[in-house]
């Protein structure tokens, strides 16, 4: 008589001795009931990453705010003086200050507005006065003796910028006087508007009803404190904060979708929103190239520019670790006796600061600077492992608050420069929602024999005055 082996069934052996058939196996594998000694196991996880989390930044720059639409729209000023650029004379004493006749452009210069008229390739300049306004054309008189518009610049010149300084008027004239247009023109300000669009963040973790009775050897411990043997704790919580990462993510990356006319129904009606990186490229500065061999004049050249625009005396660096090495080294530089040697500035001329070499703050003209790293580019798994041609290297923020008109509340306002804005009203606050479904942990909505965490966020990032940052790139 045989005696077929069966799952789970031992064969008797004639001699007390171990055999592969007469001993119980837990697993196919080397590991049986059948080994003498058992493994030291450790039971926690070793967190070789450190705290993986990216979020953050906004938290730091800004604050968050309830709106109650589809989208914000919020309006920026213009500039006060009136100037034009790519100007040319269509005679000798003649300029145009719209020589393409776009429809968006209009003269407001008046006659007897004293003007100032510059050639930036040449360094030219003449100043005079306008004695004729017909449309965009202006007629100069020059102040200097015997000389013309074309006399200073040449007939074919067409970079001109021109802008006003001020009026000269004889003594008991009339603005309606007899000359040519001689009436003033009024200057009725204008503003720029801007909008975006919030986008609907999901996510969501399963786990059945069985796996979540059942308990691991290994101890998990997540960033945000969970702890525990059961496995499923540990993925729920890195959903919920890969979840919270994405919240900050999708704002600072966010980009408009264009594919208006796509096939596709899912991208079709998604508007999408427009991110910090893209607003700054879209409305802001953007500098190339930035390396510690270029200097300080480089970065003096970034300093021009800001007071170009709204010259925000306290500016934050935030800043991948190249790119922060390279203003160490720039601030080194100076402090080993180039540019006039030590004159750090917020660290009141300490040599023992200086000698560290690891510079978070900095007054270079009238602009106070404070850096950090961000973590977000360092990060292998997001911009941390790409450099090179246009790779997001860092980011100026102007800290404080900007002034602008708000549609809705119909008033002047001070906000954060970056501030983030999300859905919410009286019925429904969805800056972040979690929710269980399913008939497991706790939740009983439906027969599903599993436990459902639903996250969902609706909300967009608005970059206000966005000429005031910087953005750096790899060249």
């Amino acid at each position: 008589m045989s005696l077929n082996k069966q799952f789970g069934s031992i064969v008797p052996s004639q001699k007390q001795q171990l055999l592969d058939t007469n001993f119980l196996k837990f697993n196919e594998g080397d590991n049986d009931f059948a080994q003498q000694y058992l493994p030291e196991i450790y039971e926690q996880e070793v967190e070789r990453y450190g705290n993986r989390t990216l979020s953050g930044f906004l938290r730091m720059v800004g604050a968050e705010m309830p709106m109650t639409s589809d989208q914000v729209i919020w309006s920026e000023q213009n500039r006060l003086h009136i100037s034009y650029k790519d100007c040319d004379l269509p005679g000798a004493t003649t300029i145009d200050v719209n020589p393409g006749a776009a429809a968006d452009i209009q003269n407001v210069v008046s006659v007897n507005d004293t003007v100032v008229v510059l050639q930036p390739s040449t360094g030219k300049e003449a100043k005079g006065i306008v004695t004729i306004v017909t449309g965009s054309v202006l007629t100069v008189t020059l102040f200097a003796t015997g000389t013309t518009l074309q006399g200073v610049f040449g007939a074919a010149a067409a970079d001109l910028k021109l802008f006003v300084y001020g009026s000269a008027y004889q003594k008991g004239t009339n603005l309606a006087g007899t000359t040519v247009n001689s009436t003033r023109i009024s200057v009725t300000p204008s503003f720029t508007q801007y909008s975006n669009s919030p986008v609907i963040i999901r996510n969501q973790y399963v786990i059945n009803g069985s796996d979540m009775a059942q308990i691991g050897w290994v101890e998990v411990a997540t960033e945000d404190g969970t702890s525990g043997y059961l496995w499923y704790l540990k993925a729920e919580s890195e959903t919920r904060l890969r979840f919270e990462d994405y919240l900050e993510m999708a704002l600072v990356e966010g980009e408009r979708n264009t594919n208006a006319g796509a096939a596709d129904y899912q991208t079709d009606k998604l508007p999408g929103t427009q991110g910090l990186f893209a607003a700054i490229e879209d409305r802001g500065n953007v500098n190339t190239g930035f390396t510690a061999a270029a200097g300080l004049d480089a970065f003096d050249d970034i300093l021009k520019n800001l007071d170009t625009q709204g010259a925000i005396e306290e500016n934050m660096l935030f800043l991948q670790r190249q790119t922060a090495l390279d203003f160490d080294d720039m601030l080194s530089a100076i402090s080993a006796g180039q540019s006039g040697g030590t004159a750090f500035g917020l660290f009141e001329n300490s040599e023992e600061m200086a000698l560290n070499l690891g510079f978070s703050g900095f007054r270079r003209g009238s602009y106070d600077f404070y850096k950090t790293d961000w973590k977000y580019l360092n990060d292998a798994s997001t911009r941390g492992a790409i450099s090179g041609v246009n790779s997001i290297e860092g980011v100026l923020v102007p800290a404080g608050t900007s002034t602008v008109y708000d549609q809705i509340l119909g008033t002047n306002i001070r906000r954060p420069f970056l501030h983030v804005r999300y859905r919410a009203s009286q019925g429904d606050d969805r800056r972040m929602k979690q929710w269980l479904t399913g008939s497991a942990g706790g939740a009983f909505t439906s027969t599903l024999d599993a436990m459902e965490v639903n996250f969902l966020s609706e909300r967009c990032l608005v970059t206000q005055a966005a000429n005031n940052f910087v953005l750096f790139k790899g060249a």
